[in-house]
This record gives C-alpha cells, sequence and structure tokens, in this order.
C-alpha cells in the first residue's frame, strides 16, 4: 500500500513538472512570437520611412502571419497599399486594422484611415476617427489628430470648427506649424490681420517659409504699410519658388 501511494506520488510529480514544462515552454515561445511580430513591424515601417514599399510588404506580411489580428500589422499592409495607389487593398487592410488588437492605442489606426479618407475627399466619413482619436487623452498625436479635424472640418466649410480644432491642436503643441498657417490664413480672410501676423510668426519661427506663407506675408505687410517687409517677403518668394501659383498671384497683385 505504501509502496502504490509513492509510486502514485512519483507519477502525480512527474505529471507536474511536464505540466509546468509545458507551460514555460509555451510562455517562452509565446514571448519569443511577441517579439518576432514587433521586430517585424518595426521593420516594416523602417521600411516605409526609406520609401522602400516592398521590403515594407515583405515586413508586414510576416507580421500577419505570425498574428492575423494585429492591428499594427493590417495597418502597415494598409499604409503600402496606400502608397502603391491600391486604393481598394489599402481599405480593406486598414478595416481589419480597426477590427484587430492593437499593442498600443488603436488611435493611430483611426488617425492613419481618416487620412486614407481625407485623401479620397471623404470628408465627412474621416471626421469621426480623428475625432475619436482626438479625445484619447492618452494618445501622443493627439494635436495631429485635432489638426486634422481642423482639415475636414474646412473641407466642408465649417471653418469656425476648423479654427477650433486648430487652436486646440495649438494649445497641446505650439510648434505645430501646419496649424499656425491655416489659422494665419483664416484671420486674415476674416480680417483680423493682427490675429493672423500672430498665427504666422508662429509658423514662422518652427518652419521653412513656404510659397504660401510667403505670399500671405506679403499681403499682411501691405496691409500695414510695412513697404520693406513687403519688398523682402516678395523677393524670397519670387528666388525661393519662382514657378509657384503663389508667386503668379503675388503678380496679380502688382498691377491692381
Amino acid at each position: 500500500m505504501i509502496i502504490y501511494t509513492v509510486r502514485a506520488f512519483v507519477m502525480l510529480s512527474l505529471l507536474g513538472l511536464v505540466g509546468c514544462v509545458t507551460t514555460s515552454s509555451d510562455s517562452r515561445s509565446n514571448v519569443n512570437k511577441e517579439k518576432a511580430l514587433e521586430a517585424h513591424i518595426t521593420l516594416g515601417m523602417t521600411y516605409l520611412q526609406k520609401n522602400n514599399r516592398d521590403g515594407a510588404l515583405s515586413a508586414f506580411s510576416r507580421a500577419n502571419k505570425l498574428d492575423s489580428k494585429s492591428a499594427e500589422a493590417h495597418q502597415g499592409l494598409a499604409l503600402v497599399h496606400q502608397l502603391n495607389g491600391e486604393r481598394q487593398l489599402a481599405e480593406a487592410s486598414f478595416k481589419k486594422a480597426l477590427r484587430g488588437r492593437a499593442d498600443f492605442s488603436m488611435s493611430g489606426v483611426k488617425v492613419s484611415y481618416g487620412k486614407f479618407l481625407l485623401e479620397d475627399g471623404r470628408y465627412d466619413e474621416a471626421l469621426p476617427f480623428f475625432q475619436a482619436a482626438s479625445e484619447d487623452i492618452t494618445f501622443p498625436s493627439r494635436p495631429n489628430a485635432l489638426y486634422f479635424i481642423g482639415m475636414s472640418a474646412l473641407q466642408t466649410g465649417d471653418k469656425v470648427r476648423a479654427a477650433g480644432a486648430f487652436e486646440h491642436a495649438l494649445n497641446l503643441n505650439d510648434s505645430l506649424a501646419a496649424a499656425s498657417i491655416e489659422l494665419a490664413e483664416i484671420r486674415f480672410v476674416d480680417g483680423d490681420y493682427a490675429g493672423s501676423k500672430k498665427y504666422l510668426d508662429q509658423f514662422t519661427s518652427n518652419a521653412k517659409p513656404t510659397a504660401r506663407s510667403l505670399l500671405l506675408s506679403v499681403k499682411i505687410e501691405r496691409v500695414f504699410g510695412n513697404k520693406d517687409n513687403e519688398a523682402s517677403n516678395a523677393l524670397a518668394l519670387k528666388n525661393m519658388y519662382p514657378y509657384s501659383k503663389e508667386y503668379l498671384e503675388y503678380k496679380k497683385l502688382l498691377v491692381k
């Protein structure tokens, strides 16, 4: 009876050890899989930044095989298809990403899909995705989401909402030049020239001059009668962007 009990105890102990080994092995396997998945996604994003679309497609495809529910893998595939002009494939991948499981924040996927819709001119469809991302206080790119709310609102003719979104974006990140130039333009059109100058100066302190910013500078300086500054910005526009539509618009101003 004692021998049977000892044997039974040994067998149970061995079974327990087998169970532990299996669990430990499974745990290591899961960790390795997660590391491989992350590596492929990181590699894919690196390839995208270098415009190596084939490399990115291969990396994201391998990530997708490791985890078919990875939102980041589907998002990566969507971005590659978007760059390749494969709109239907891109949208299908974006929708899979939105139904997937994100290791970080799903807000990044929502912004990417919103930008895709914005690019397609589907402004009303894009707005809810940007809005959802902007309400995620843990999302580090909230200012960008708000900027895209503003851009979508501008396209739908809602200038008040656009201005509010741009202002909110700048409250969160005052170096967001893209929002500054939009507000500078809105304020100028509204006749608030001082406000326009303020936001244009904010843009200039955070970004290099563009044809758009130089033309707006010319217009503002003309309003305030600062002829030297007007001439300086006009010369910069001519030298830096001689074939731009903004320079052509400036030349039309000269004959008025």
